[in-house]
């Protein structure tokens, strides 16, 4: 079991949604049950996954909730990527976050061949 509060990835997940919901505070309100929800949902899911699956006991099965925590992070890039071609955001804000979070994918890639 690993204390995932300690986690580097959990602590970087917590900020990056942090960023995400500041982001979205100014997306269109017909998209708060739309792109605003699911890039949120999404965002939220990387750290939810991380502390969820360091609670098991076998580090197989803390890779598969990586593994989810991983795809929820590339949901993340693809609602980024949408959201700045319907232009709700400004494309030096998209890529900076995109930056993020391939680093975050790194981070947890690392981490799962480690385990």
């Amino acid at each position: 079991m690993h204390n995932f509060r300690n986690l580097k990835i959990y602590q970087r997940a917590i900020e990056f949604s942090v960023k995400i919901y500041n982001l979205t505070k100014s997306f269109p309100k017909e998209e708060l049950f739309g792109l605003t929800n699911q890039i949120r949902r999404a965002v939220t899911s990387i750290s939810l996954n991380v502390a969820e699956g360091s609670g098991n006991s076998s580090n197989k099965e803390f890779k598969r909730f990586l593994e989810i925590s991983l795809r929820s992070n590339y949901e993340v890039i693809a609602c980024l990527e949408i959201a700045q071609r319907l232009t709700y955001c400004k494309k030096e804000d998209t890529d900076n976050l995109i930056t993020e979070a391939n680093e975050i994918a790194s981070m947890i890639v690392g981490f799962r061949k480690q385990l």
